[in-house]
């Protein structure tokens, strides 16, 4: 899959939640491995944010990014609706330091996201693929998420809370599918008893009953309602019991829950790849969220590449008898059994190490160990299956090594082990030659890398 980002620019105007300020924020198509970047342009120099789970700097009643002085916050909202819907790579231009609340949901990003359409790029999506679980806990708030391998991303949500009116309740993603129509329209969600505390500390100067669900779940005096609206600057109702006080109906019975999963789905597109996993979450919220994600982003930077995901039982794109009528080598010196993924930049190998490798005789008898310079033979047969994926006849042509650099050896490789290499080009073929990053990966671990130039030529 390609990476994706927007057609054409949107700007979307309105309120902050927290400063109550007008604000707008325009949404910009950006190259191939940009990312997400909020760029203030009110400040000085025009600073640019990574929105990137790193620098979060707040998660008080929403998520918060900075660099130095500057921040946006409330960024949840967006930032779920261009991860739900595939956007890579975009920069967002706001001017103050938030995203506008709009009507509280994302429902308005995603309305301007398909007004204005996507493009596809040249690059790659770059997975995060998720192969064992991962759990995190905040003792302080009994939030607990748990994220589980999955061929796609989903996410089932419960939450619960001491209230009459709101107690537990529950909401699923199956599909990111379904998060324009489903997700995307849940407002965010407040009680009376918390407002007062929210406006003291300076934190809903731009929150009204248009942009949040208010839920009356404590007995109050109708004189005490009628000060809190008066210090929010809105109208006073009479609320005679228990519930929403809203004039605008719940667009689902669980609504409040599929906020929390939107909230949760921004919250994880900080990770700054696209996910293939299930997050299992109970009582989330910003805090474990951007926990999560910066656990994420800790293992992401350990590992520029993720070891590819090999399905033993998957049929290959190429077998063995296939790689003989591309390739020249045979035994003892083919080194590739099959070919499991590739696309136009990348492709992904596989080699069973066996204790009848016949350099296994001599190296070393009481401690078989794969020579390195093997190591880098396969991966350079594997990348030169990749050179001829680019040529019609491909049988007709043969590729050769001009150049190793940076070469480094990790781990040993013995007998049982499972090689996957994955072998991509670092620049544009021309005139024939090509430059390639290899590694070499058993089971999670990188064993081998290196850096090499090969060249296709028309055989004789």
């Amino acid at each position: 899959m390609k990476q994706v980002t927007l057609n054409q620019s949107f700007s979307v105007q309105g309120k902050g939640l927290h400063t109550g300020a007008r604000l707008q924020a325009t949404f910009c198509p950006a190259p191939e491995n940009h990312g997400y970047k909020f760029q203030r342009i009110d400040l000085e120099g025009e600073p640019v944010i990574d929105a990137l789970a790193e620098n979060v700097v707040s998660t008080v009643r929403g998520t918060v990014v900075g660099k130095g002085a500057a921040t946006v916050s409330t960024i949840e909202h967006a930032m779920a609706a261009l991860y739900a819907l595939g956007i890579d790579n975009c920069l967002i231009k706001v001017d103050g330091p938030e995203i506008p609340i709009l009507d509280g949901s994302a429902a308005p990003f995603v309305e301007k996201i398909l007004e204005c359409g996507t493009v596809e790029q040249d690059a790659d999506k770059d997975f995060y693929y998720v192969k064992h679980k991962v759990e995190v806990v905040d003792p302080a708030t009994g939030s607990k998420l748990m994220l589980l391998p999955d061929d796609q991303f989903s996410v089932d949500v419960k939450i619960d809370f001491d209230s009459p009116v709101l107690s537990n309740q529950y909401a699923t993603m199956d599909t990111v599918a379904d998060f324009p129509s489903e997700i995307a329209p849940a407002r965010t969600f407040v009680f009376v008893r918390e407002v007062e505390p929210l406006i003291t500390a300076g934190l809903i100067k731009g929150g009204d009953l248009d942009n949040a669900i208010v839920i009356y779940d404590s007995p109050m005096e109708q004189a005490e309602m009628d000060r809190i609206a008066d210090m929010m600057n809105v109208p006073t109702r009479n609320v005679a019991e228990f519930g929403f006080i809203n004039a605008k109906p719940l667009s689902s019975p669980n609504e409040p829950a599929r906020h929390k999963l939107l909230d949760l789905v921004g919250d994880i597109a900080l990770i700054g790849r696209p996910l293939k996993g299930r997050i299992i979450a109970t009582r989330p919220g910003h805090t474990v969220n951007v926990q999560l994600g910066k656990a994420l982003r800790a293992d992401i930077k350990r590992q520029e590449v993720q070891a590819p995901v090999y399905d033993p039982n998957a049929a290959p794109l190429l077998d063995n008898n296939q790689i003989r009528s591309l390739l020249p080598h045979r035994y003892p010196f083919l080194l590739v059994d099959k070919i499991i993924d590739k696309s136009e930049s990348y492709i992904v190998g596989i080699k069973n190490v066996t204790t009848n490798e016949p350099f296994f005789t001599g190296h070393f008898p009481q401690e078989p160990v794969m020579p390195g310079v093997l190591l880098v033979e396969a991966m350079a047969q594997t990348g030169g299956l990749l050179v001829l994926s680019t040529v019609e006849d491909a049988e007709r042509y043969s590729t050769y090594f001009m150049k190793i650099d940076n070469v480094k050896f990790r781990q040993k490789v013995v007998p049982g082990d499972t090689l996957i290499f994955h072998v991509s080009f670092m620049t544009p073929m021309r005139r024939g030659m090509a430059v390639m990053k290899g590694r070499a990966f058993v089971g999670e671990k990188v064993v081998c890398e290196c850096e090499f130039m090969a060249q296709i030529i028309k055989n004789k």
